[in-house]
């Protein structure tokens, strides 16, 4: 399914049975991030309807023991028949660097081009400056600052990719192309 993983780490697509071993790891990947209001807005935007639903277009990533070590959440649009959307992206810390999220988001680029679609959208607070510089290394466009976004008091960067006139290039300078 995805095949260039490092050693070690397996991908399949989300379950059900995910939701809550997900949710569990939100909070320490995430350091805390906005302390209590922060590990609420993560649970909140997980619903267990992703892990029913969307379980074609989602990814998750296990080590060897079964641990969770990283997934990714998207979906093609029902509006936008251009788009599909990347609503939820997790790497473990101990695995930044490695390659682990640009493979998620290789598959999910091709599993959209599959399906006919442009346009990869998805979005990020504008604290999560590793979130941000990373989606600018796949080669994302990003908006300014939009207040209120999600709600009152809940503003958003937003970020969008052409796929079919993109170079996609990570970090190492490989294309990301799948």
């Amino acid at each position: 399914m995805i095949d260039d993983l490092p050693t070690g780490l397996r991908a399949r697509h989300l379950a059900d049975e995910d939701h809550l071993r997900v949710l569990a790891v939100l909070d320490t990947w995430w350091g805390g991030l906005k302390g209590e209001a922060g590990a609420t807005e993560r649970a909140l935007l997980l619903p267990r309807l992703y892990f029913q639903h969307f379980t074609t277009t989602s990814f998750l990533v296990e080590r060897g023991s079964g641990e969770v070590a990283a997934f990714l959440v998207g979906f093609l649009s029902q509006t936008e028949p251009e788009t599909a959307y990347v609503h939820f992206v997790g790497v473990d810390p101990a695995l930044h660097g490695q390659g682990v999220g640009r493979a998620l988001y290789r598959a999910f680029f091709a599993l959209a081009r599959s399906h006919g679609r442009r346009y990869v959208h998805c979005i990020t607070s504008p604290e999560n400056t590793a979130s941000r510089a990373f989606h600018t290394r796949l080669g994302f466009t990003a908006s300014a600052v939009k207040p209120d976004y999600d709600g009152p008091g809940l503003d958003r960067v937003a970020f969008a990719v052409d796929l079919r006139h993109r170079p996609f290039h990570g970090a190492d300078g490989h294309p990301l192309e799948g």
